[in-house]
């Protein structure tokens, strides 16, 4: 693998491992609140893919203190040190979707935490209006800001399929106009959209590389319970990659992406009270040690 893992940039940059915590900022979507649709992505569980944040009634230096207490609670005794440093991630639902004073507040609140290094923004790339933009290059002065654009395909059959709402051009916006306020893009790609060949799948993998961004998340689709892509599974319309097939691709996808490119994620796992399929997505464990047995020979 010539590119670099999220763990190997933030470990040069940082010289220590630097721990993610998921904010749930208490926003909606557009896809959500009758603006574009109010069924959401097909994909989209009803915790807007958020099921990993924290509880949004608490206030969001609670929820990063109660996030350090979560990732403390996994580490050995003589690991827990009052130095771990953390990256906010503004993860449920659309979190550039309000008014810029209520994202001042909220992003402010988590770049002032003594802890926080960076905040991480989920988002659509048709959420990206100029104040909003002035906002973040504002706060990207006083730490970094990551904004995460979740693109998914490049193929308008497949966005349309998902309900994505936007055309690929917005994605293109999006990213040149932030890259003018120099703040890094992280592109989140579904491999394995009903319809789509390897080959589609690796033209949006080629078409993000090819778009200078600073990452990449690869997701395996899942069918989470109370999607509307859970019907269509159960009615027989597509069928979900094999484990065997699924490390097949993030292998070719490697091939293809810049060397300089930084990986995020090659794999994901829903939440396992929720996930239909792939089963064995459920073993996190077991499948980034094959995803790394297969990476790292190469």
């Amino acid at each position: 693998m010539k590119q670099k893992t999220v763990n190997q940039y933030l470990k040069e940059k940082y010289g220590q491992k630097i721990y993610k915590i998921a904010i749930d900022g208490g926003f909606t979507c557009p896809n959500r609140d009758g603006r574009l649709d109010t069924r959401g992505c097909i994909f989209c569980s009803a915790g807007g893919s958020g099921d990993f944040a924290e509880d949004r009634s608490l206030s969001v230096t609670e929820q990063i203190e109660k996030g350090k207490r979560r990732v403390e609670s996994k580490m050995p005794a003589d690991q827990i040190s009052k130095g771990n440093k953390y990256i906010a991630y503004f993860q449920a639902f659309t979190n550039t979707y309000a008014p810029v004073e209520r994202l001042k507040s909220l992003y402010m609140e988590a770049v002032e935490h003594p802890d926080i290094v960076a905040i991480s923004i989920g988002t659509r790339p048709d959420c990206l209006p100029e104040d909003v933009l002035n906002l973040l290059e504002e706060i990207n002065c006083i730490k970094p800001v990551w904004v995460e654009l979740g693109l998914q395909t490049i193929h308008e059959k497949s966005a349309e399929y998902i309900r994505r709402g936007y055309p690929l051009s917005v994605y293109d916006e999006a990213v040149k106009e932030l890259k003018k306020r120099n703040i890094e893009i992280i592109t989140h790609v579904i491999l394995g959209l009903p319809g789509e060949s390897g080959e589609d799948m690796l033209e949006t993998v080629r078409y993000v590389g090819e778009s200078r961004v600073q990452g990449i998340k690869l997701q395996l689709l899942h069918v989470l319970k109370g999607t509307d892509l859970e019907k269509d599974y159960r009615d027989g319309l597509f069928r979900c990659m094999t484990m065997e097939e699924y490390i097949d691709l993030i292998s070719d996808c490697l091939d293809i992406l810049p060397d300089d490119i930084i990986i995020h994620r090659m794999t994901g796992d829903g939440p396992k009270r929720i996930l239909i399929a792939p089963e064995w997505s459920g073993d996190k464990k077991r499948v980034l040690n094959e995803l790394h047995k297969r990476i790292y020979k190469k």
